[in-house]
This record gives C-alpha cells, structure tokens and sequence, in this order.
C-alpha cells in the first residue's frame, strides 16, 4: 500500500501528463469564472479535487499553468492584475431570454389547443347541421327517417 507522499507524486504526475496532453483549444473548454474548472481536472487526471489545493505541487503546478495560459490569452486577467483605471466589463446576460422561451412554449402549446378545439367545433357543427335536418323532417312529417 503506497503511502500519502507516494500517492502525492503519483497524483502530481498524472496532473502533469493531464496538462501536456492538452492543446489552447482544449483548455479554452476548461474555462470557469475566469480560471480552469477544478472538478473536470480532478475527474480526468483520476484524483479527488482536494488534491488539487492540498498537494502543493499540484498547487503551484496549476497556478503556473493558469499563469501561462492568462499570457497566451486563453484565460482572462486576474482583476487585481489590471491597471487601477481599467475594468473588466462584466458580460452581459439576455435576462428576458427566458421568458421569452417561456412565453414561446406557451404561445406554441394554445395555437396547438386553438388547432384541436376549432376541429371539435367543425365536427360538432357538423353533426348540429345533420341533427338540425332530421329535427325539420320529424316536425314536417312526423316520422323519422332511414
């Protein structure tokens, strides 16, 4: 049984294979609230992602790399980074997106009820018309028709 400084190295060497074997593309995926998603490296590189803070190996490896990456672009600046006049537009969310969707589901379901109930009412009418006639006949004769 491997003890804790052995599965150390272990867990820092398959961080470091796991980071080698991404391309910019790849890590342009990883990207969450501005540094790479913790819990999607600890699933791949096979350890838990409190490794990722404990291990200090595994710690500055991954800050190394985040630093990296923030100077290829692939990440954004760190806010502390930027200089005192400068700030980071927040990106702006579409807030009525949803209920515009909502509104949309909503439309489409009533047009789909709309669509069956005037079918109904054309087959009611119709079958009003054809009992319509046979009331006339009874009335006018009074025997009822074949």
């Amino acid at each position: 049984m491997a003890n804790g400084q052995q599965i150390a190295e272990e867990n820092l060497a398959a961080f470091m294979a796991w980071s080698t074997s991404k391309s910019d593309d790849d890590f342009r995926g990883y990207v969450h609230r501005g540094k790479l998603k913790r819990s999607e490296i600890a699933t791949e590189c096979g350890f838990g992602k409190s490794a990722l803070t404990q291990n200090p190996a595994i710690r500055s490896a991954l800050e190394n790399l985040e630093n990296e990456l923030r100077a290829a672009g692939i990440l954004p600046p760190l806010l502390a980074s930027l200089p005192a006049g400068q700030r980071l537009e927040p990106a702006l969310r579409d807030t009525e997106a949803k209920q515009r969707r909502q509104d949309g589901q909503r439309l489409n379901f009533l047009e789909q009820e709309n669509a069956a109930l005037r079918a109904e009412l054309q087959a009611a009418k119709k079958m009003l018309g054809r009992h319509a006639l046979i009331t006339e006949f009874l009335e006018e004769t009074g025997r009822m028709p074949r």
